[in-house]
């Protein structure tokens, strides 16, 4: 099946010239003539070597004199500070000039990166970017990871009017200086003093600036991956981008594989495996992904999305193959759509179909934490689900504050009022208290809330910091929440102390 969207006009802003203007004179003077200027990726210096430009389909050498010293200082006098990970820019632009160093500190070489702003290019996933669910954006360097993060950010804060937070680790986003380019719209930038603390501003950015949405640039680390998750589960959408080409490079990465979910063997009984066909120890996915839908980016012009990353994961493991939604854009810019050839099979432990799970309550979480949600109908022993798609959903839970302004996605979901229930927050406790009162269960008391208010407010404070926490004494009924709050978050913890002392420590 296929489908065509209209056509979109692609507009690219480069500030071409004020890259030009720092570059040697004479690297300048042969540079400037060629005829597929527009088309420039980088411009290389190195010391005692001619100086190139390169091209997507071709390489030029820049004169016949090898670059030298003054060269060099000619350039490095004329950008921005080179950060701890040998990085610089040009103030207001997305240009980016990347050193090499001798074992001295001293230059030997530049990479000027040509940074542009792509107007429209988001329009080929833009229904997936607005839909309000968590994007992760995998493809190899140099494909338009970062002009697409840019570029959705810019549509959500200006046209769709949320409050969009970039985390800058390396200022390619919203370019060099103080000023974020233009080219992200009214959303708004926290740049990050070094990429070891990249992880504590993403949450730096949840606590103090309350996003809807945070965008962010190469997620590559467990803690970084701890805090994307720890983002998702207050209801903040996140797009970012992480290191991979491929849903199966995500899967065999250790560290980020948490991502999808999380990765571990199970051992299954006798007759289980004979009903599933498979050995005994086999690997599942541990939880629910930080990300719903993780788009693969195989060029600028041809995308393939997986729309329920759960569910093709889980297909994944047990050896059927990943059949993702192929978008292409055409070359007079509409976007021809090819649904998958066949869906994925039912997995053993698939959404029931209506007839057979009419007594248990289906339930949906628009913008409100999955994992959350599944670990208080388990705790709480109710006859509810969590199901992946609104249509076969009994009820809809969301935020209140959402509710109120409406959004296109949720207004399709109030065709039947009655099935939508808004609540106060996005914290265990709250989800809990939304069970309670819908399967008329007696209410958590105020000292279980606000023990677990405590455990939620220590885990983002590990996170950020890799440091541990005491919360403060409780009896063993606390403790055991708070226990199982810390091990939802990947975190380790224990309890010390003796008696009416006694306490659970939350560790990295």
């Amino acid at each position: 099946m296929q489908a065509t969207s209209h056509a979109t006009r692609i507009e690219i802003t480069d500030n071409l010239d004020l890259l030009l203007m720092v570059l040697p004179p004479r690297v300048r003077h042969e540079i400037e003539p060629l005829d597929d200027l527009p088309s420039l990726l980088e411009v290389v210096l190195d010391l005692g070597r001619q100086p190139e430009a390169r091209f997507p389909w071709r390489t030029v050498e820049l004169g016949r004199d090898p670059v030298t010293r003054e060269d060099l200082d000619y350039m490095t006098a004329r950008i921005g500070t080179f950060t701890k990970d040998n990085r610089a820019g040009i103030e207001r632009t997305l240009h980016r000039i990347s050193a090499l160093r001798n074992r001295l500190g001293e230059f030997v070489g530049l990479t000027c990166r040509v940074g542009r702003a792509v107007y429209g290019t988001v329009e080929i996933v833009r229904d997936v970017v607005e839909s309000g669910r968590s994007v992760l954006l995998l493809g190899r360097p140099g494909v338009g990871k970062t002009t697409l993060l840019r570029e959705a950010a810019r549509v959500l804060a200006d046209d769709l009017n949320r409050r969009v937070v970039i985390v800058d680790t390396s200022n390619e986003i919203a370019g060099d200086g103080d000023i974020p380019h233009p080219g992200i719209g009214r959303a708004r930038r926290m740049q990050v003093p070094s990429p070891e603390r990249q992880h504590a501003v993403m949450i730096e950015a949840v606590e103090n600036h309350m996003p809807e949405v945070v965008v962010i640039d190469e997620i590559g680390t467990e803690a970084e991956a701890l805090a994307a998750r720890t983002i998702a589960e207050r209801g903040v959408q996140l797009i970012a981008t992480a290191h991979g080409i491929s849903l199966d490079n995500l899967i065999s990465n250790p560290t980020l594989a948490d991502l999808l979910g999380g990765i571990h063997a199970v051992t299954l009984g006798d007759e289980e495996a004979r009903r599933r066909r498979t050995q005994k120890t086999v690997l599942e996915r541990k939880a629910p992904p930080t990300f719903d839908v993780l788009i693969e980016i195989h060029d600028k012009d041809r995308f393939a999305v997986h729309t329920d990353v759960a569910q093709v994961v889980d297909a994944v493991l047990r050896g059927q193959a990943a059949r993702p939604e192929i978008r292409v854009r055409r070359p007079d810019g509409s976007v021809e759509v090819e649904a998958p050839s066949s869906t994925v099979p039912p997995l053993p432990h698939a959404e029931p179909t209506p007839a057979a799970a009419r007594h248990v309550l289906r339930i949906f979480p628009y913008a409100v934490s999955r994992e959350r949600l599944e670990r208080a109908i388990r705790e709480l022993g109710v006859d509810a689900m969590v199901c992946t798609q609104p249509r076969n959903a009994d009820v809809v839970v969301t935020l209140r504050a959402l509710a109120k302004k409406r959004p296109k996605k949720l207004r399709e979901l109030l065709v039947d009022s009655s099935r939508v229930h808004a609540i106060g927050g996005n914290t265990q406790a709250k989800i809990a208290d939304f069970l309670r009162e819908l399967f008329e269960l007696p209410a958590m008391s105020n000292e279980e809330q606000q023990a677990l208010r405590e455990a939620e407010d220590a885990i983002a404070t590990v996170i950020a910091h890799r440091e541990p926490v005491a919360l403060n004494p409780q009896n063993p009924h606390f403790r055991r929440l708070q226990h199982q709050l810390a091990e939802a978050h990947g975190l380790a913890s224990e309890s010390t102390g003796r008696g009416p002392l006694r306490r659970v420590v939350i560790r990295p």
